[in-house]
C-alpha cells in the first residue's frame, strides 16, 4: 500500500502542479510563493548551519497558535527554527509575527511527492521535526526515517472517523506511526488510537492550546465604552439551526432585564443575512456589524460580520455560549474551542455535543468554568445571574486555567527535550 501511494504521488505530480496553479489564479494560494510547494528549484534554505534546526509543521492558524510558546522557548535557546504551513492565512500570521527574527524561517509545506520532500529535507537538514495536530504525510515520514531524524507529534488529535480510515490500511498505518519517536496527544481518545496504531512513547499531557497567552490589554475597539456599561452576552461559533435557541433566550431576558443585548458571532459570517431574517420573524431589532463599525443604541441583536476581533467582545462579556454543540448532527464532530473564552474570564455554556474538545470541556467543568445547557429557559436564567456578578481580570478561574496551561507547556518541553538530547 505504501508503494502504491508513492507511485500515485509521482504519477499525479503534474496534476498536483496544475491544481495548485489554478488555486493561485483563484487567489487561494500565494501569488508568488506557491512555487515553494511544488517546484524543486524553489526549495532553498537560508538557515544558519552553525546551529541546530528544529522544524515545526503546523498546517493552519489554529495549529500555529497552539505552538507559539514552544517556538518562543526554543528560539530563546538559540536554535534555528523553520516553520512550515499549508494555508496562506497561516503563512501571513507567521510572517507578521516573526518577520524581524532572522533565526525563524517560514516556508510553505511541500507536496508529499518523494523527490520534493527529499530535496526539502536535504536543503534544511533539521535535527528535530515537530508535527502539530494531525498533519501526517507518508512520503515525508519515510524520508525522515531514512535520514534518521528525530520526529515528534505534539497536540496530536485523531478522531474516530480518521482512525477508522487509518485502520482500512492498518499495516501501512502502523509502519508510518511507528516512525515517530514521541507522540504527545491533545486528548485521551487519541492516546488510545495511537497505541492501537503501533506508535511509540504515546503520552497525554493535556491540550497545548491551554498554554496560549492571552492578555486583556491587547484587545480594544470603538465599542469598549458600550460593552463596559451594558448587560450583554455572546453566542460564539454558532451554526445553522442553532441561532433560534439564542433568540428565544433573548426574548426571555428582554422580559426581565432592561436594555439587554445579545451578540451573535457566527462561525461562518456569510450567514449574517440569514440570522437577520430570523430576528425579524421574532420581532427583534438587529444590526449586522462590520469591522470598525459602532454598535447602535437600542438593538436587541448584534451580528458580527467580520473575521477576527472575537476577543474584543469576550474581554467584556461575563458569559458566552459556544456553538456547534446543540444539534444532534454534531454528535460526532461537535464542539468549538472554549479556551480563549475561559482565559478571558467568561462563564462558558454549551450544548451536549462537544466531541472535538471533550477533555477540555471536562476540565473546565471540574473548575466550574463550563456548564452544559439543556434548554433556552435554563440559559436565560443563568445569564440573569451572571449579569449581576462582577468580572475581574484576576478572578480565580483565569488563574486556574492559566496555571493549567503553564503545566501543559512545561510537560511538553520536558518530553521533547529528552529526545533533543539524544
Amino acid at each position: 500500500m505504501i508503494l502504491v501511494y508513492k507511485l500515485i504521488t509521482i504519477v499525479f505530480y503534474p496534476l498536483i502542479v496544475i491544481i495548485i496553479y489554478l488555486r493561485k489564479l483563484y487567489g487561494k494560494e500565494d501569488a508568488i510563493r506557491y512555487k515553494e510547494k511544488i517546484f524543486l528549484f524553489s526549495i532553498k534554505s537560508n538557515r544558519n548551519f552553525d546551529k541546530k534546526l528544529i522544524w515545526f509543521h503546523a498546517a493552519s492558524v489554529g495549529e500555529i497558535q497552539s505552538i507559539e510558546n514552544l517556538i518562543k522557548e526554543y528560539n530563546k535557546r538559540n536554535f534555528d527554527i523553520l516553520i512550515t504551513t499549508v494555508t496562506k492565512t497561516a503563512a501571513d500570521l507567521v510572517e507578521n509575527k516573526y518577520a524581524n527574527d532572522s533565526s525563524i524561517h517560514h516556508r510553505y509545506f511541500p507536496v508529499d511527492t518523494p523527490f520534493i520532500v527529499k530535496k526539502f529535507i536535504d536543503q534544511w537538514s533539521p535535527s528535530l521535526v515537530v508535527f502539530v495536530d494531525s498533519e501526517i504525510w507518508p512520503n515525508l515520514m519515510f524520508q525522515i526515517k531514512i535520514k534518521n531524524i528525530t520526529s515528534v507529534i505534539v497536540n496530536a488529535r485523531i478522531t474516530r472517523k480518521s482512525f477508522k480510515r487509518w485502520m482500512l490500511v492498518h499495516n501501512s498505518a502502523k509502519k508510518i506511526f511507528e516512525i515517530f519517536d514521541l507522540c504527545l496527544t491533545a486528548n485521551k481518545e487519541t492516546t488510545k488510537f495511537l497505541n492501537e496504531l503501533n506508535a511509540k512513547n504515546v503520552k497525554y499531557l493535556g491540550n497545548l492550546k491551554l498554554s496560549n497567552e492571552i492578555h486583556f490589554s491587547e484587545f480594544s475597539n470603538g465599542n469598549d465604552k458600550t460593552l463596559k456599561n451594558k448587560n450583554f452576552w455572546c453566542a460564539v461559533s454558532t451554526h445553522n439551526g442553532e441561532d433560534i435557541f439564542f433568540l428565544k433566550s433573548h426574548l426571555i431576558l428582554k422580559k426581565k432585564i432592561n436594555d439587554v443585548l445579545t451578540i451573535i458571532i457566527p462561525r461562518h459570517v456569510n450567514r449574517s443575512l440569514e440570522i437577520k431574517k430570523l430576528c425579524k420573524k421574532f420581532y427583534l431589532t438587529c444590526q449586522i456589524l462590520n469591522q470598525n463599525e459602532i454598535i447602535d443604541k437600542n438593538k436587541d441583536i448584534v451580528i458580527i460580520n467580520h473575521f477576527g476581533g472575537l476577543n474584543n467582545y469576550l474581554k467584556y462579556s461575563k458569559s458566552v455560549f459556544i456553538g456547534k454543540s446543540l444539534l444532534k448532527k454534531f454528535r460526532e464532530n461537535g464542539g468549538q474551542n472554549p479556551i480563549e473564552a475561559a482565559k478571558l474570564g467568561c462563564k462558558i455554556y454549551h450544548g451536549p455535543h462537544t466531541y472535538n474538545f471533550l477533555d477540555i470541556y471536562k476540565q473546565l467543568k471540574s473548575l466550574e468554568i463550563a456548564y452544559e445547557i439543556s434548554n433556552f429557559n435554563e440559559l436565560a436564567n443563568k445569564l440573569i445571574v451572571d449579569f449581576k456578578a462582577n468580572k475581574s481580570i484576576e478572578n480565580e478561574s483565569i488563574v486556574l486555567i492559566n496555571n493549567l496551561g503553564k503545566k501543559v507547556l512545561r510537560d511538553n518541553l520536558r518530553e521533547i527535550d529528552s529526545f533533543l538530547r539524544k
